[in-house]
């Protein structure tokens, strides 16, 4: 990856003046880098002599070395179709898969306004999370997956549920991952009949995911787990992620965080019961699919502990955090399996490895 945000600067305004053919694009700024990646480098920019499209404030995501160039495609596919049918999705104006450019995969996009949600607001989280969630699930998914059809090959197939089944199923077949293959094969096994009208599912929905401003969802970020798969799906995601997931790895100060750890169980419970109250869920499905949510993260974890340690930021948030024993924990208790991970290792920067 190219540390140096001028020289990053640099190649992306070449690369950018090329896709555009407009050589008198130039950076206002170097891109500035901002916090919230999880497995991507985020950077902030703006251009002088743009187009209506590029002159507005803009975000560059890179991808790590080790992820599938192909991804950005998809991402800006999806970011483009739900924003075309009126989601607050920011719209993607470039995407490069060629790593050679700037060490990884990236995609270029209109910036939203707003902040994430816990820190514009802590009560009535759950409200705002059912209600955009449900707006996204009334999307008609069919012109996603005709864009997907045209602009990646494969990429229809890639975005629904079977597709990410056998993706995972293909995974778990990698050297060190043999203790996650009995989860893949019950959910080969145990998967329920598919409802009449799939939907879109962000897959990784959750408060800081979502922007807001002036009491009003401004966008809802962070697109690479979207598939089109039955609502069950993506409610059964952000139940796991709510229960689950490392609230000290937010960028929230220490008092937000401290609140947020202790209305976890509230926060699901209220966001469940309110997304019921609006739609079908079926008990059995939801179940199903959070052994599948759980899944993806634990073979996340697992080709990250097989894998080389470096170039690997990913790895040593979820190394250093409960996460993956609570989700271990939640895929031995929905399956009655009990799955393995490769050992963990020492992680750059940290005392030891963790329990």
């Amino acid at each position: 990856m190219i540390d140096d945000p001028g020289a990053l600067g640099t190649r992306l305004l070449e690369h950018l003046q090329a896709v555009f053919d407009r050589p008198g694009l130039e950076l206002a700024e170097p891109p500035s880098p901002l916090s919230g990646g999880f497995d991507t480098r985020i950077f902030a920019f703006r251009l002088t002599g743009a187009s209506a499209a590029l002159s507005g404030p803009l975000i560059l995501r890179v991808l790590g070395q080790r992820a599938d160039p192909m991804r950005v495609l998809r991402e800006g596919e999806v970011q483009n179709a739900v924003a075309a049918l009126g989601y607050p999705a920011p719209r993607v104006v470039a995407a490069a898969t060629d790593p050679a450019i700037l060490g990884g995969a990236f995609l270029v996009m209109e910036r939203l306004p707003g902040r994430v949600l816990p820190e514009e607001r802590m009560i009535g989280m759950a409200a705002v999370l059912v209600e955009q969630q449900l707006r996204l699930h009334a999307l008609d998914a069919e012109p996603l997956l005709r864009a997907l059809d045209v602009e990646t090959p494969g990429g229809r197939a890639a975005l629904t549920f079977d597709g990410h089944l056998a993706e995972l199923s293909r995974r778990t077949l990698a050297s060190g991952l043999s203790g996650l293959r009995p989860v893949c094969d019950w959910l080969i096994e145990h998967r329920p009949d598919p409802d009449a009208r799939p939907v879109i599912c962000h897959g990784d929905f959750h408060p800081l995911n979502i922007l807001v401003e002036s009491g009003q969802v401004t966008g809802v970020l962070d697109w690479p787990n979207a598939i089109v798969a039955d609502a069950a799906y993506d409610v059964a995601a952000t139940r796991m992620i709510l229960a689950c997931a490392p609230v000290e790895l937010a960028n929230l100060p220490a008092a937000t965080r401290w609140l947020a750890r202790g209305a976890r169980g509230l926060l699901v419970r209220r966001y469940v019961a309110g997304y019921r109250a609006r739609a079908a869920l079926d008990a059995g499905k939801l179940a199903y699919y959070e052994v599948a949510a759980c899944m993806r993260a634990l073979v996340r974890v697992a080709e990250g502990r097989a894998g080389p340690i470096a170039d690997d930021p990913a790895r040593a948030r979820l190394e250093t955090s409960r996460f993956t024993d609570e989700v271990l924990a939640r895929a031995t208790r929905l399956t009655g399996l009990t799955p393995t991970l490769p050992a963990a290792r020492p992680v750059p920067g940290t005392m030891a490895t963790p329990p």
